[in-house]
């Protein structure tokens, strides 16, 4: 037997947990010492919010948990935004949470709080060990629940005396649970609304938007006649030449509905309905169209991916090609720097096989459009809104994908969120690109001021969204942490940086300077713009949505 901390690492690992992002205080000090005794790679995280987002990209390249190591209710209340991305990216994940000792917390110490509320925040199942010989069973199931199906992220709270105190026996790997595909009836019901000739849409999301899902949705498509869609922020999206291109949901309801109003079927497969982010005044926020049906393929605890085959016989599509876009890069840009052109530079230099974790926000909404005959990549989006991912992300996807060149796409205001993720890409030396776009503002709450309608912003209103002044120093921010760092404001130079980081492994930071994409009367106007949409022509319509956002 061993202590508690001891069999919990062995017990992780025993389930094929073996890497932790953490970020431990007092409480966790015994299992810090027992990582010595074990092949648990420990990732140390200077902000849990960045261990929390490393675990996010970890899952997403891996399709396996990473575990957290977290101090008591504080610690994870700093790492909740990221596990909201998480929890809506649909990852596998186990939170360690340090805590007192069971006979400490009578005393309401200084740190003293009701962790497991935090934790049900975006945990489904939320344990405290409540003796050290149950400890290695209770993390047994804490893996089983993540891995599901479906995948879902646990707390496991462990006071410290559960962790010191001796007594505890690692045990095996939990059984491994073989998802169910969707029913026949289902199926059927699907393939008919295929068959019918009345405008039908699949919308993808989860886990087919990798190649294999991908071919077979594009075989549906070849033969029904079928258009693909994907959600808005996909998890995981692989895209580039050789792989079915997709259309992602525009982040602007506006012009989701452009996407969506000529549909009468819409078959969602491992994606929920789209709606819009937020209410606004006078408009819709739940985005089919009333003419649309929808049509779900999988619940979450069936394969997805066995489903989508089902239906591809199903339609007799299993000798359709898929239609795959040819290699065709754009070319490098010239002239003064803008989001646009970075952009396209990424287009015209992506390395094969690349990894991109995207929090560029309006300054890279020229991105799918010059990456799409890239090389083969990954895009990990930001899943659930809450910025400050971009960053942490791409830290879990390189120590998930050490042999991959990852390339992380951060706006100034959200890098600022887990800016400390850059000395983690340091210290671990990490193969991570990142370009930081600098606006200097929260460029896309300007575009929600100005779409809300609220009346009466001026110079005070206006100063919130402001980064201005004084002005932030990425370079010497990076360079702070040992990362080598550059700004451009040409897209000459920043072509060269770029190509220079790409030659050379290990960290580098370039500070991309860009004027705001929307700015000025174009974003006075954008409102406008948006609300006449359903207005004008619906060719009218889509050639408006394909010029802002491709």
């Amino acid at each position: 037997m061993s202590n508690g901390a001891k069999a919990l690492i062995d017990t992780l690992i025993n389930a094929g947990v073996d890497t932790c992002f953490t970020n431990p205080g007092t409480s966790e000090m015994h299992f810090v010492a027992a990582l010595d005794s074990t092949d648990m790679k420990a990732i140390l995280c200077l902000f849990e919010g960045v261990a929390t987002g490393a675990a996010d990209g970890y899952a997403r390249m891996t399709d396996k948990p990473a575990a957290t190591l977290l101090h008591l209710g504080c610690g994870l209340g700093n790492g909740l935004a990221n596990l909201h991305n998480a929890r809506k990216a649909r990852v596998p994940m186990i939170n360690i949470i340090g805590d007192h000792a069971t006979y400490h917390t009578q005393y309401d110490a200084q740190l003293q709080s009701d962790i497991e509320t935090v934790a049900r925040n975006c945990s489904t199942w939320v344990r405290t060990s409540a003796t050290t010989a149950q400890l290695a069973a209770d993390a047994a199931e804490a893996v089983a629940v993540a891995a599901g199906p479906p995948a879902q992220i646990s707390t496991l709270i462990l006071p410290a005396d559960v962790s010191w105190s001796d007594g505890a026996t690692a045990v095996d790997a939990p059984a491994v649970t073989t998802p169910p595909s969707a029913a026949d009836d289902v199926v059927e019901k699907i393939a008919n609304a295929l068959r019918s000739g009345e405008k039908t849409a699949l919308l993808l999301g989860g886990r087919v938007l990798r190649e294999e899902g991908l071919r077979a949705a594009s075989q549906i498509a070849e033969k029904t006649g079928a258009t693909l869609f994907c959600e808005v922020f996909p998890t995981r999206l692989q895209r580039g030449a050789g792989v079915p291109h997709v259309e992602r949901i525009a982040y602007l309801a506006e012009m989701a509905s452009v996407q969506l109003n000529e549909f009468e079927n819409l078959i969602l497969v491992d994606a929920k309905a789209p709606v819009s982010f937020f209410a606004y005044p006078d408009k819709k926020s739940y985005l089919v169209p009333d003419h649309c049906t929808v049509h779900n393929l999988v619940e979450l605890e069936q394969d997805a991916l066995e489903s989508l085959d089902a239906l591809v016989n199903a339609v007799e599509a299993s000798n359709t090609k898929p239609k795959l876009p040819e290699p065709d890069r754009p070319k490098l840009p010239g002239g003064k720097l803008t989001g646009a052109k970075v952009c396209q530079a990424i287009g015209a230099l992506l390395p094969e096989n690349a990894i991109i974790s995207d929090e560029a926000q309006t300054s890279g909404v020229m991105l799918p459009a010059f990456t799409a005959n890239s090389p083969k990549h990954d895009l990990l989006a930001l899943t659930g809104g809450a910025i400050g991912q971009g960053l942490p992300v791409a830290v879990g996807a390189a120590v998930a994908c050490p042999d991959r060149p990852v390339l992380a796409l951060a706006g100034d205001g959200s890098a600022m969120y887990t800016n400390q993720a850059l000395w983690t890409m340091v210290n671990e030396d990490l193969d991570v690109t990142v370009i930081l776009f600098n606006n200097r503002s929260y460029a896309i709450l300007n575009v929600e001021l100005e779409r809300v309608g609220a009346e009466g912003a001026g110079m005070k209103a206006k100063s919130q969204l402001d980064l201005s002044e004084p002005p932030i120093d990425f370079v010497a921010l990076a360079q702070s942490m040992g990362m080598p760092a550059t700004t451009v404001s040409t897209a000459r130079g920043f072509n060269r940086a770029l190509e220079n980081a790409f030659k050379e492994p290990g960290p580098h930071l370039i500070e991309a300077i860009v004027p705001s994409e929307f700015k000025g009367l174009k974003l006075k106007a954008l409102p406008h713009v948006l609300g006449a949409l359903d207005s004008v022509p619906a060719p009218i319509a889509k050639a408006i949505k394909k010029k802002v956002a491709p």
